[in-house]
């Protein structure tokens, strides 16, 4: 056990009302904090927290060793110069981030230009990709996934949720009118993506659970950017996810399709690698980052059609 670093986190845990607050100020997993006082209890020989139902209560030792500890870690970071110890205002450094293409040409890009203009020091490496990237392996800081996060080795927060929507121009529609079932839809002109994973099409996906993979569709692409624009022009019936279709169906480029349909939402998830300590660039980032796409599945608010056609001629 580091014992600087262990001071450190008991620290932070003393200061927070209880070890998940620290757990998020260190932007680590409550059960981090829980095994590093559990590790300094047992080398002291001495209980730093008092355990109820209720939470946790520092003991007279705890609060003791807590200004010492404090004391002593402000000794040793005086040593440093504040921008070799990171404590300096601006922020410096590269934070690499991986993430779907279709979110970071319409959001994480735009979304933290404010952050890289206050720090000029930062540089972002955004490599996007609908492949799933190993974080670890390929020293990626931060990650963006949509579905389910099994890997424990990731601190991973859910920031929104992720809807599919069956969509199609007005054009289209009027050309092979409006699908009114699910076996209608498929004999209608669709368009369908690839998963770059397996080198297959994406299933559809539906409410009632049973998902189907697209057959002899009109366009087919491994870009969900370029599907979507196929889709706007009229080329066929795409299922497109939030974050593409909702401004297209705000303004009318798009219209809504069998809603009672549609899947229910997954969720999006940025995550990073446990890693201890977690320099501030990458924290900053991190956080900066749930704020932008916790916004980016707001529901629409379509215009009713005659109100669409007068606007889209």
């Amino acid at each position: 056990m580091n014992r600087f670093e262990a001071l450190r986190v008991f620290c932070v845990a003393a200061e927070s009302p209880n070890f998940r607050d620290a757990a998020i100020r260190l932007g680590v997993s409550p059960q981090v904090i829980t095994r590093v006082i559990k590790q300094l209890e047992e080398e002291l020989g001495e209980p730093l927290f008092h355990r109820s139902t209720r939470g946790v209560r520092m003991t007279h030792f705890g609060e003791q060793l807590a200004l010492k500890s404090a004391a002593a870690i402000a000794g040793v970071e005086n040593i440093f110069p504040a921008e070799a110890s990171g404590t300096s205002d601006e922020l410096s450094g590269v934070v690499r981030i991986a993430a779907p293409s279709a979110l970071g040409h319409r959001f994480i890009a735009r979304g933290l230009a404010p952050v890289l203009a206050a720090n000029p020091g930062l540089t972002l490496d955004l490599r996007l990709s609908e492949v799933l990237a190993d974080v670890v392996d390929e020293q990626i800081d931060i990650g963006v996934r949509i579905g389910p996060m099994r890997d424990n080795r990731f601190v991973a927060r859910a920031v929104s949720k992720a809807l599919l929507y069956f969509v199609a121009a007005p054009a289209l529609l009027e050309r092979v009118g409006h699908p009114a079932s699910k076996r209608d839809l498929f004999t209608r002109p669709i368009t369908a993506l690839i998963d770059r994973n397996t080198g297959r099409p994406w299933p559809w996906m539906f409410s009632d659970g049973n998902p189907i993979v697209p057959a002899n569709p009109a366009f087919v692409t491994d870009d969900p950017a370029t599907e979507c624009e196929a889709v706007a022009a009229g080329i066929g019936i795409g299922q497109l996810p939030g974050h593409l279709a909702l401004p297209l169906l705000r303004e009318g480029v798009l219209t809504p399709l069998l809603d009672r349909l549609r899947p229910q939402a997954s969720t999006m998830y940025v995550y990073r690698p446990h890693r201890t300590p977690v320099p501030r660039r990458v924290q900053r980032v991190f956080d900066e980052l749930c704020k932008i796409l916790a916004d980016c599945e707001e529901a629409p608010e379509i215009a009713p059609p005659a109100k669409r056609r007068a606007k889209h001629p």
